[in-house]
């Protein structure tokens, strides 16, 4: 599987994995090792299937160790029942590499981020998730949200078009939450249409990157430092994005 199709069913599943809609987000770490993060896509895809050996909860979501063929992994998915000898199958997810669990104090060479097992072997979860990585962008190109007010305010297609004038600077934004990565580096990575811009051109969704967790359909208004062409490695790259904002209803 290829690093792209991984994102695709992970956030962006933050493109990225379909999952639901509650809960607690994956728990938050840090990359400590920049360069394997830009380099994860050119290790071999980690085994999303195998024999549990080893599994924790912590942060709303449950850690399984895995092992296939002498070959042991790591997914973290939303908290669930699992017992260790049980065989899973998982779904597809994002893999980050150095991953750091401040909850468990435990650092992770890769793990994948999931929404789940597999559908016949899918369990009930003891607490769905309120928002997760991959989650697939809600139909809403036709949204129209009134543009926010004030001398930083912009619609999303006026941010594309002023990129490199309003590089580095505050910016004030207001559209509807059409998609929701919670956990991710340690923040939650929500996506915003306003009804402008382009989807053929991709200039009709921002990405807030933001402590606060809102609910997909919600309308708020954003403020931030804008940033254009970022690169965050393991395949989290922007033409735009607010970094660091805050919402507002």
């Amino acid at each position: 599987m290829t690093r792209s199709a991984q994102l695709l069913s992970i956030i962006f599943t933050i493109s990225f994995i379909a999952a639901g809609q509650v809960a607690h987000g994956f728990p938050k770490g840090t990359f400590s090792n920049r360069s394997a993060a830009r380099t994860v896509s050119q290790q071999a895809p980690l085994p999303l299937s195998g024999t549990v050996v080893e599994t924790m909860d912590a942060g709303g979501y449950t850690y399984v160790g895995l092992e296939n063929n002498g070959v042991k992994s790591w997914v973290a998915v939303p908290v669930m029942s699992v017992t260790v000898g049980q065989k899973m199958s998982f779904n597809p997810g994002g893999e980050i590499p150095n991953f750091t669990s401040k909850t468990l104090k435990r650092t992770f060479d890769r793990i994948v981020f999931s929404d789940g097992p597999v559908a016949q072997q899918k369990a009930a979860p003891t607490s769905a998730p309120k928002a997760a990585p991959a989650k697939a962008a809600a139909k809403s190109d036709n949204a129209k949200v009134e543009k926010a007010t004030g001398p930083n305010a912009y619609t999303v297609a006026e941010l594309y078009k002023n990129k490199n004038t309003l590089n580095k600077r505050k910016v004030v934004v207001r559209g509807k939450v059409v998609k929701v990565a919670t956990g991710i580096m340690g923040k939650n990575w929500v996506h915003l249409r306003d009804g402008s811009g382009s989807a053929k051109k991709k200039t009709n969704d921002l990405t807030v990157t933001t402590q606060t967790v809102p609910n997909e359909g919600d309308v708020v208004t954003a403020a931030g430092i804008l940033s254009k062409d970022r690169d965050f490695g393991a395949g989290y790259k922007y033409e735009l994005i607010i970094e660091d904002g805050t919402l507002q209803p």
